[in-house]
């Protein structure tokens, strides 16, 4: 009998763990991507029947290969997301400029580029609102996009986030084009990887980035995918996000 006991105990200890690094391991499906239980989260990826999905740019050091991506995606004709950092909208007010009057949009990526789990709710705000103020001064236009430096969030920063309504947003494709990859590496990660609905990581000063751009871009257009900004890919209510952070129309529940 207590043999019995003890082998049920194990078993029962044995699913519990397996079910919980399985939750875990869905939830951290990108690099960089701190995950710790039950918790509000980001958009990582939203369903889509549709096969569009974005392509996203994070400014936080540098411009000098960023005219090459804008180049690279005005002969696509694609439309993308940049998240900038405050210091780098206030050191390149042209180039905030130049992003925005191609027509891509511009989300916060936060002030100063901590890792915001470490702020008070209070630095949070402070880290959103000026930079998303720094922002509209240049462009004129309302940020309503927050990426958070590092992938690095808690609860407070996703709530306090949506409190200023300013929905926060991850990825599921992460390029690596800040490790300087070749354009080959770049592009056979993202292509790889990418489905409908995909968030697709790259960063505006990447060494090979450009050079990636057109296959990506060409392939992914060949394999019948379309591109659209986040703020056109993502639900703005009606919406839920499961454990892995894919963002479901609660319409079509």
């Amino acid at each position: 009998m207590i043999l019995r006991l003890r082998s049920l105990v194990l078993s029962f200890a044995l699913t519990a763990a397996v079910a919980l690094s399985a939750l875990a391991a869905g939830a951290a499906g990108a690099e960089e991507v701190f995950w710790s239980g039950a918790r509000s989260l980001p958009v990582y990826s939203v369903e889509r029947e549709d096969n569009a999905l974005s392509i996203t740019f994070d400014c936080a050091w540098g411009t000098e290969h960023t005219d090459a991506i804008l180049k690279a995606l005005e002969e696509a004709n694609v439309k993308a997301t940049f998240f900038t950092v405050q210091f780098w909208a206030e050191e390149h007010p042209d180039h905030l400029k130049k992003i925005d009057e191609a027509g891509h949009e511009i989300g916060t990526h936060s002030a100063t580029h901590p890792k915001m789990s470490q702020l008070s709710e209070e630095a949070i705000k402070t880290e959103l609102t000026t930079s998303s103020r720094a922002i509209t001064e240049v462009t004129g236009k309302q940020v309503t996009l927050f990426r958070p430096p590092f992938g690095d969030y808690d609860n407070a920063v996703i709530d306090t986030s949506l409190a200023l309504g300013l929905m926060p947003i991850q990825w599921d494709v992460d390029s690596l084009d800040w490790k300087d990859l070749s354009a080959k590496e770049i592009a056979e990660r993202v292509v790889s990887k990418a489905k409908s609905g995909s968030i697709i990581l790259c960063h505006n000063n990447g060494l090979h980035t450009a050079e990636a751009l057109p296959v990506i871009l060409d392939t992914l257009r060949a394999r019948g995918f379309t591109f659209v900004p986040v703020g056109e890919l993502i639900y703005r209510e009606n919406y839920t996000i499961d454990h892995t952070g894919r963002q479901f129309s609660a319409a079509k529940g």
